[in-house]
């Protein structure tokens, strides 16, 4: 069985960007394809209408909210989840699945429903400089010196899984004078060296604004760049990193589609942080206004008790809300649910439309 493996991380009114390229009308065929709203969901659990518990802390407020049933997850286990830990290990290689506490790992590893096993590479080692207070990732000043054989290493893990569809992501290195943004370019293309047909997507970091080091990416033969703004502007603050800035990001999604016009841009938005709607519908404009095309919108989950609280768990009701907006305000595609990720189930969908172009030319 082919194994589908998805690699991937954690001023002023800019201009309204139009979709006309092959590109974009390509992707808007092959979304149409896509997952649906209720295959973000925990299957068990629809009636959520019905719960009574708690869902948002009030100000002033310290109490842990309990999680409701719609966010709770299996242990990870089954034969693939091993296999796919055992060989990343073996090479040597990090995910952000494990080092980020995803909640998905048991189903993304396992392969679910489908059996499509999906796994998350994290480039350029597994301790960030920064420290945003939503993530769990480990933080140094001075990390240690990129492994020169990680692009290497990933394109050979990746030729062996026989994939279609492969998202990478890495920590922020401050410490590196590129971000190092050539060191995941040379990831890019040690990957289509090995497989030109393969999707790549690139879950980059902001490279504190650099636009050099994102052309470096945009430029390096990726078919998808995605930066993540993670929350609203108000909250940017409280939420990631000092050095990132939401109109910071913006910028980089904007500038990564004036180096490559035919590029697909991607961003992803935690919800339940204390954001209003008006917010929220801030963020999604803005996003549109720097020529984003796809979004995702997820539950943001307290890792650790180090880490920020949940100020509210959002309903699926109201993730169907942000779908249904998304998709008005022009994005080419909007996964909004509770357990979605910056990536989640990407993998599945594009596989899943390969295999049935090829269906459908079997049968022609």
């Amino acid at each position: 069985m082919k194994l589908p493996v998805r690699v991937c991380h954690y001023s002023g009114v800019l201009p309204f960007v139009r979709y006309s390229s092959s590109a974009a009308d390509d992707l808007r065929r092959k979304l149409a394809e896509g997952p649906e709203f209720k295959d973000f969901l925990n299957e068990d659990v629809r009636n959520w209408d019905d719960y009574q518990g708690k869902l948002r802390r009030e100000k002033g407020e310290s109490e842990r909210l309990r999680l409701p049933p719609w966010l709770k997850t299996t242990i990870p286990t089954g034969p693939n989840y091993s296999r796919l830990k055992d060989d990343l290990r073996k090479l040597n290689l990090h995910t952000v699945c494990e080092e980020a506490r995803c909640p998905n790992i048991g189903e993304c590893w396992g392969g679910g429903k489908h059996g499509t096993a999906t796994a998350t590479i994290m480039l350029l080692g597994d301790t960030c400089t920064r420290g945003c207070r939503f993530c769990s990732v480990k933080t140094a000043r001075q990390p240690p010196p990129p492994d020169p054989k990680e692009p290497e290493n990933t394109a050979e893990a990746i030729a062996a899984w026989g994939l279609d569809y492969v998202v990478l992501t890495s920590v922020d290195r401050d410490d590196l004078p590129d971000g190092g943004s050539e060191h995941f370019a040379n990831t890019v293309k040690e990957i289509k060296k090995r497989i030109p047909s393969l999707l790549v997507e690139c879950l980059v970091p902001d490279f504190r604004g650099d636009l050099k080091a994102v052309s470096c990416i945009a430029s390096s033969g990726l078919d998808v760049f995605a930066h993540n703004i993670e929350t609203v502007e108000a909250l940017t603050p409280f939420v990631r990193d000092r050095r990132a800035k939401y109109r910071q990001s913006l910028t980089v999604l904007e500038a990564a589609k004036t180096f490559v016009p035919d590029l697909i841009t991607k961003s992803s938005i935690m919800l339940g942080l204390g954001e209003s709607d008006e917010q929220v519908m801030q963020a999604l404009k803005d996003l549109r206004s720097a020529g984003v095309d796809c979004l995702t919108l997820g539950q943001y989950m307290q890792p650790t008790k180090r880490h920020l609280k949940v100020v509210e768990y959002v309903t699926p009701a109201k993730f169907k809300h942000w779908e249904e907006i998304g998709q008005s305000e022009g994005f080419l595609y909007t996964a909004s649910g509770p357990l979605v990720r910056s990536s989640y189930k990407a993998g599945e969908f594009f596989i899943g439309n390969i295999l049935r172009k090829r269906k459908e030319a079997l049968n022609s």
